[in-house]
């Protein structure tokens, strides 16, 4: 993990809140020159620590109105199953966020799709054929208040 001192972290909070400004108004606002903050912008992408640019899209308003929480259990307990349920969830396109968790269950996956009668389509022809699926739980987002927020960033060291 890249060290991040107070340059780097005002920088990220400035990207957060609008990734579409340019590198003059981030360098105007962090206190620095246009030159070292775009190294360091560069430099936080290429560490891993920007991983990517993008819209943040309203998904009721492109006809995505269901988001279901589905809890998965595998069946026998091992490395490689659990590497093949990880690679199977990360292969489905309604998956927008996907965790290994403990608890009753092995995997949340959050999925979103146009309504009911799509998310049943997606339950029966795909998640029940998941390899070593032995329960699947869904739970279903009746409002959202907040999606994709803005991380609370550590204060540096």
């Amino acid at each position: 993990m890249p060290s991040l001192d107070k340059f780097d972290l005002a920088i990220l909070q400035c990207l957060q809140e609008d990734a579409r400004a340019t590198n003059v108004e981030i360098a105007d606002k962090v206190n620095l020159s246009p030159s070292p903050c775009l190294r360091r912008i560069r430099n936080l992408e290429k560490t891993g620590v920007i991983r990517g640019y993008r819209a943040d899209i309203d998904r009721k308003e492109v006809g995505l109105g269901l988001t279901v929480f589905v809890e998965l259990k595998v069946a026998h307990h091992s490395r490689e199953n659990a590497q093949a349920q990880e690679a199977a969830l990360l292969a489905i396109p309604e998956v927008v966020s996907c965790f290994l968790i403990s608890g009753t269950a092995d995997f949340l996956a959050e999925v979103v799709v146009e309504d009911l009668a799509a998310y049943e389509r997606l339950l029966t022809d795909t998640l029940l054929t998941l390899p070593n699926v032995s329960d699947i739980r869904s739970n279903f987002a009746i409002r959202s208040m907040k999606t994709h927020g803005a991380l609370k960033l550590p204060a540096p060291k």
